[in-house]
């Protein structure tokens, strides 16, 4: 494996090596070589100094103790008198060596005037004359010196001894031997060479972190690198020809190449300036202060137009990011890529047109598209008119420049003070030499580069062509949109003094494309508008029109198809025998003619299960049954021939498994409310203080699934509640989850006061987006009661001769209620359904008259056996029964309970015309006729 400067070495010692040499090849390296030395030479230095200056310490020490002692002993008292005694060595050798210990100097000598010792701390030197002058102390004055001789070096003080009279009688010599001095400085260079090297250690470690420091800087570069890395920075700024500008946090000029200097005409002091002083021009200069990243945008400097690119710098050891700024001369080639840009503009403007155009199917939103596209890259205004058939939907006429008139369907512009027709109004092409006629007679495009010149133009309309010209509109491009050879409309593209450039032959081909493109689109809409039409129509013509009179509920509904296609959503009212009702509302899964065919087919067949007066759930499950057997016939299991549509890829689309419904059925009598769902969002109730909830019920699986039977859920309303239907579509969208939507509907439902009408348009206010995209259908209900007193009931024993009782007590009830008129007719039915109840049915019997919109009368027992109307023979003695009742009673049917049946009929509360009969009959004689 090689390294940077050859192969890399093996062996730790020669790794080593290795490692040093490229170390001090380094700047890094030969900066800390040269810092080590530094520190080496000055703590040498100050060792030795800090050595030299212990030494002369020590001696001046030694100079200053010597002095005190001698001085001390000299003045001691006693000391004359002992020189001049007998033996003064006697006398002063024990004080001598006491002084001596006391004052801590090496030797204390007591001499003559002329050096004789009679002291001293080595006894063979007493009697000995001392070595050196001393002649000062015998002249009266005291000194010190380095003494070197016999005995030993020191540094010693001579002070003479005075008598009382003042004379020079003796001398004290104290001393301290240079040994000892160099011993105690000795003893101190330990702590100082300790101390050298702590700090030698101390400041080659400094050197270290500052190399290591310059060495991540300088990335390990040496001199020769570093070198090299100048000449191209040189290179770099000076020689390329690009600006460059490096500007600080405060936005001052750091840094100008030649190149910048020269594109921006710089000042030779122009560096460490604020950008707004450097003279450059406004919009530059503002680039340059707002710090704001650019990528070529074209700038001028006088004559020249620049490409700018501005980045931000990276944040470097804390201090705030600048911004560095590299310019391009573009000046010659501008004039090039002008065309280009205009070029790629078109097809930027050509592709955007594919997006934006026909994104909602709306014809009228097609045409606004087209002028929005167009608006302003291309043109000032646009107007787009469309023909009447298409606006509706219909088919065009193929023949080509017949148009005379069409109606403006969009416009676009850069001001809103437009000079043109505003939207809806009727545009005439009358003048054939006025380029929209001109267009739509040559079936392409037609280009009006001066509208001053445009004559045909300006006779068509002279007043309003006169206000368009001062307005400032001067040129025009007339499009017809055509498609499938068939013209749908009128593209016109206008510019105004805001573009004071007029079309040219490139714009003519330009709008041709850019109407075809809008063309296509727009014959879409309009298929689409005439299959919505159609679809919707078909889904009114099936939805009902009028609700039926009850007085169960208050009934008000909506429904809306979705804009984008119209569903199978779909609500119903039936009215039920004993004055109760039966709430709908159902959902098909799809949009389109066959959802809405569907949605008719399950409505029939809903009404159909409800004459059978079955429960909720039973009804679900023979409506489900019901739909498994459609959806297998058109599967075409029989071999026979395919649906028309199979061959478009819909043959599997024309079963109905995906539908869902919620069927109710409200009693006013009990305030009960049964309900079952296959599939479908359970109702909100809203009870009389405005409080909302949603009721838990079982939601079964929706129809054509099949496998799994429904459940019915019961529910006691009081008085006054509000009972609402709806389906999906009203809650759900892409934009609003089903738990949102159940939120903001309680929200909407919570004002109590309303009419079940108002309660709806509030609903739709809330809940709708602009465009939905699916059916709504919504149904609120506000059940009441049957007052008490409108009701009669009676317990019947299952003795005959209990017939006529009741028959009168019902005549009485219907003379309270002033219903005499039909009295007898009620009397006939009542002695029929009573008689043969207890004939053939079983215990109990129940009788029930109803005051509503009509007289209902109902006998119950405990048999399922299921009456049927016959026709008796002559010769027959019974059979006639429920024949009179058929014929006097303006419905009749048979429901079952839970247990056992009831057997109802309806009467109108005026009396009408009754069938004639050929003998009056004996109403006691009936209870004698059978079934």
């Amino acid at each position: 494996m090689t390294g940077r400067f050859g192969r890399q070495p093996t062996g730790w010692g020669p790794r080593l090596l290795a490692r040093l040499s490229l170390g001090v090849r380094s700047v890094a390296g030969q900066v800390f070589a040269l810092q080590a030395v530094i520190v080496l030479l000055l703590i040498t230095a100050a060792a030795v100094a800090l050595v030299v200056q212990a030494r002369y310490d020590g001696e001046r020490d030694a100079s200053h103790r010597s002095l005190a002692a001698a001085e001390a002993f000299a003045h001691a008292p006693g000391l004359p008198a002992a020189l001049k005694s007998a033996d003064p060595t006697a006398e002063l050798q024990p004080l001598a060596d006491a002084a001596r210990r006391a004052s801590g100097v090496d030797f204390i000598a007591v001499m003559s005037t002329d050096g004789l010792r009679y002291t001293d701390s080595r006894p063979e030197l007493i009697g000995q004359r001392a070595s050196g002058d001393l002649s000062r102390a015998v002249a009266g004055q005291s000194f010190t010196e380095t003494f070197r001789g016999e005995p030993s070096d020191a540094v010693r003080a001579v002070v003479p001894v005075r008598d009382a009279s003042g004379t020079v009688v003796g001398l004290v010599g104290t001393g301290i031997e240079v040994v000892n001095v160099s011993d105690a400085v000795g003893d101190q260079l330990p702590l100082l060479l300790g101390a050298a090297g702590g700090a030698l250690l101390l400041g080659t470690g400094g050197a270290f972190l500052v190399s290591r420091r310059l060495r991540r800087q300088t990335h390990g570069w040496g001199v020769a690198e570093m070198t090299r890395m100048n000449e191209h920075h040189e290179a770099v700024l000076h020689a390329v020809r690009e600006g460059v500008l490096i500007i600080d946090a405060e936005r001052r000029l750091l840094l100008a190449n030649d190149e910048a200097r020269r594109l921006l005409d710089l000042p030779a002091d122009s560096e460490q300036r604020h950008v707004g002083d450097l003279g450059l021009d406004p919009r530059t200069a503002e680039l340059l202060a707002s710090g704001r990243s650019a990528t070529d945008e074209v700038h001028r400097a006088g004559d020249r137009l620049l490409a700018v690119n501005v980045r931000p710098t990276k944040p470097y050891a804390g201090q705030p990011s600048g911004t560095v700024m590299t310019l391009r001369d573009t000046t010659e080639l501008a004039a090039l890529s002008g065309r280009a840009e205009v070029a790629r503009e078109r097809l930027q403007m050509l592709y955007d047109a594919g997006v934006r155009i026909g994104t909602t199917l709306d014809v009228v939103r097609t045409a606004e598209e087209l002028s929005e596209v167009a608006v302003p890259r291309f043109a000032d205004f646009v107007t787009v008119e469309l023909l009447e058939p298409v606006l509706r939907g219909d088919e065009p006429s193929e023949a080509v420049g017949t148009y005379s008139e069409m109606r403006r369907a969009a416009m676009s512009g850069v001001r809103a003070d437009s000079p043109l027709q505003p939207v809806g109004d009727i545009i005439r092409f009358e003048v054939p030499t006025a380029p929209m006629a001109a267009a739509l007679d040559a079936g392409h495009a037609v280009l009006a580069a001066d509208l001053t010149a445009a004559m045909g133009w300006r006779a068509q309309d002279a007043d309003g062509t006169a206000v368009a010209l001062d307005y400032g509109l001067h040129s025009l491009i007339s499009v017809p949109l055509q498609a499938r050879g068939v013209v749908l409309g009128m593209a016109n593209f206008w510019r105004a003094a805001d573009t004071p450039e007029s079309f040219d032959e490139e714009d003519l081909s330009f709008a041709e494309e850019l109407g075809a493109r809008a063309a296509v689109s727009v014959d879409n809409a309009r298929r689409f508008t005439r299959e919505h039409a159609m679809a919707v129509t078909l889904q009114r013509s099936l939805l009902p029109r009028v609700l039926p009179d009850q007085t169960a509920v208050d009934v008000a509904f909506r429904y809306l198809p979705a804009k984008a296609g119209v569903g199978g959503d779909w609500f119903d009212v039936i009215a039920l025998p004993g004055a109760r009702v039966a709430l709908v509302v159902g959902d098909v899964v799809g949009h389109g003619v066959h959802a809405a065919a569907t949605m008719g087919r399950l409505r029939t067949a809903v009404h159909n299960f409800s004459t059978l007066d079955l429960p909720p759930d039973e009804l679900l499950g023979h409506l489900d049954e019901l739909i498994n057997r459609i959806d297998q016939d058109e599967a075409g299991d029989g071999g026979g021939d395919e649906v028309d549509g199979a061959a478009d890829g819909v043959g599997e689309a024309a079963g109905i498994t995906g539908a869902t419904c919620l069927y109710a059925v409200y009693d006013p009598v009990s305030g009960r409310c049964v309900m079952a769902s296959a599939g479908h969002p359970g109702p909100a109730l809203v009870s009389s203080d405005g409080e909302v909830e949603f009721p838990e019920m079982p939601t079964g699986l929706p129809l054509g699934v099949g496998g799994m039977p429904f459940e019915s859920t019961e529910l006691l309303l009081p008085e006054g509640s509000r009972l609402v239907l709806f389906t999906d579509g009203l809650v759900e969208d892409r934009h609003r989850d089903f738990d949102a939507g159940l939120t903001l509907l309680a929200e909407s439902l919570s004002r109590p006061g309303r009419s079940p009408d108002q309660a709806c348009s509030d609903v739709l206010a809330a809940m709708l987006y602009p465009v939905q995209s699916d059916d709504i259908a919504l149904l609120v209900a506000d059940t009441r009661l049957l007052e008490p007193d409108r009701i009669a009931e009676w317990e019947v024993p299952g003795d005959p001769a209990a017939v006529s009782r009741v028959r009168n007590a019902g005549a009485a009830q219907l003379a309270a209620w002033g219903l005499e008129e039909i009295s007898f007719t009620t009397e006939l039915i009542l002695s029929e359904l009573i008689t043969n109840a207890i004939r053939y049915g079983s215990a109990p019997v129940r009788v029930r008259l109803l005051r509503d919109r009509s007289l209902i009368c109902e006998v119950s027992d405990g048999s399922s056996t299921a009456p049927h109307l016959r026709y008796a023979a002559t010769t027959d003695e019974g059979g006639r029964g429920l024949f009179l009742v058929a014929q006097y009673a303006e419905r009749w049917g048979t429901r079952y309970a839970e247990r056992g049946k009831v057997i109802w009929a309806e009467l109108p509360l005026t009396g009408g015309a009754e069938p004639p009969a050929p003998a009056p009959l004996d109403l006691d004689a009936l209870e004698d006729l059978a079934w």
